[in-house]
């Protein structure tokens, strides 16, 4: 079973239903992220997270520069620690960005957490194509 957090944008009030002019409600997976992990500052620059691509490629550069018998090891390490705190990196970009966290969905896939999703607040999803 994996976990979702549901954000809404800055412009949905919890209680009115969103317009099509209106931002989706977004689903955000918990866990490990493989693509951070092996593709680092990229990653990063992929979804719009400037400042941690730019610190993780200094860190990288850093590495570089290091002795061997260190730097293997640190590199291993940073890559595991980019892939767990890849997501939080995004949950507070959108923090950042005035999207608000409603809550968690625990489903077995993406879609089952939009059906979930659906079922539980309609409202939030009925104006999505």
């Amino acid at each position: 079973m994996k976990l979702f957090t549901l954000h809404l944008p800055p412009s949905a009030a919890s209680s009115v239903p969103l317009t099509r002019a209106a931002a989706p409600p977004l689903l955000l997976r918990e866990g490990f992220s493989w693509g951070a992990a092996l593709f680092g500052p990229l990653w990063c620059l992929v979804h719009r997270l400037w400042l941690e691509a730019v610190l993780l490629a200094a860190l990288w550069a850093a590495l570089a520069l290091a002795p061997e018998a260190v730097a293997a090891p640190a590199a291993l390490g940073l890559a595991v620690l980019t892939g767990l705190e890849a997501r939080d990196r995004l949950r507070a970009r959108l923090a950042r960005r005035g999207w608000r966290m409603e809550g968690v969905i625990a489903a077995p896939d993406t879609d089952a957490a939009w059906f979930r999703l659906a079922t539980l607040r309609p409202g939030l999803v009925r104006g999505l194509p």
